[in-house]
């Protein structure tokens, strides 16, 4: 397919966490997303191993369990939130945004089943699962080609989320998926076509108050 007329810096900084506008009820073609894959393939991985393995699920009755679980894990990490009350409760522009993070956040645990594509990144751990020191050189195996997928998603008009709350129950994901033993999996990537225009830049916090020159 032909990449949508975007510069790689419209690409980076247009990139969002699509939710509510997720098409649900158009189809993605198999071609399409085999595309974006084999770009998330040429990501970089630690001494080159490349042990990601991906799952692409489109079978309905996958998405719909997946989707229960999803919403299961969703719930729980709401009342979590809720509980702990609002951390931005003297700026009220980051409650509002917070606020409708929220929402959406429930929106999408409502509909994940319904999403067409659902792709979860996953890495070869090892028989003896994940190490209990220092894991980034492992993740950092997988989530740089997790977030290729998703750049080239965007460049082909194609909206994604990247989340990680079904992980809560991974072990029950990972039956439904049929996955061996020593394969962990990174996040959920639900994929689909977006509803509306496009999207812009999101407000961030200046560069200036999270930057430290040689030293904190």
């Amino acid at each position: 397919m032909t990449a949508l007329s975007l510069t790689s810096d419209e690409v980076l900084t247009t990139t969002r966490t699509v939710r509510k506008r997720l098409d649900l009820s158009r189809p993605v073609p198999m071609a399409l997303i085999r595309e974006c894959l084999e770009i998330a393939l040429q990501a970089p991985s630690g001494s080159n191993r490349q042990g990601w393995e991906w799952l692409v699920i489109t079978d309905p009755d996958q998405r719909v369990a997946i989707g229960s679980v999803y919403k299961r894990a969703t719930e729980e990490y709401l009342e979590a939130v809720t509980a702990a009350g609002n951390p931005y409760e003297d700026d009220p522009e980051r409650t509002a945004v917070q606020a409708r993070i929220r929402a959406s956040t429930r929106y999408l645990s409502d509909h994940m089943g319904e999403v067409p594509v659902l792709v979860i990144p996953c890495i070869r751990a090892g028989k003896q699962g994940l190490d209990a020191g220092n894991q980034s050189g492992l993740w950092g195996s997988i989530l740089p080609a997790a977030w290729s997928y998703m750049l080239a998603a965007r460049a082909r008009g194609l909206g994604t989320a990247w989340t990680t709350l079904h992980l809560k129950y991974e072990a029950e994901v990972a039956g439904l998926l049929e996955l061996p033993a020593g394969v962990a999996q990174a996040l959920l990537i639900p994929t689909a076509y977006y509803t509306g225009e496009t999207f812009k830049p999101a407000s961030r916090q200046p560069l200036d108050d999270v930057l430290h020159l040689d030293r904190w």
